[in-house]
């Protein structure tokens, strides 16, 4: 999966970035390099959803997929 994400330079310094694909979905970082690590624990952050939260009837499944 590819995503874009924008990338800000902030007023007091560092970086921010959002990913617009995502809703909420957003990082900083002091410098670029740490921006980027963040970027990707961000995004596997938001896309994580603890299946046991979820309420399941005997009818559903549950389906992992790669994009």
């Amino acid at each position: 999966m590819k995503l874009k994400v924008i990338i800000h330079q902030a007023e007091e310094g560092g970086y921010w970035a959002e990913i617009p694909a995502i809703p909420g979905c957003a990082t900083q970082g002091e410098t670029f390099e740490k921006l980027l690590s963040n970027i990707y624990e961000a995004v596997e952050a938001c896309l994580s959803v603890d299946i046991k939260d979820i309420e399941l009837s005997d009818k559903d499944k549950i389906l992992e997929v790669a994009v």
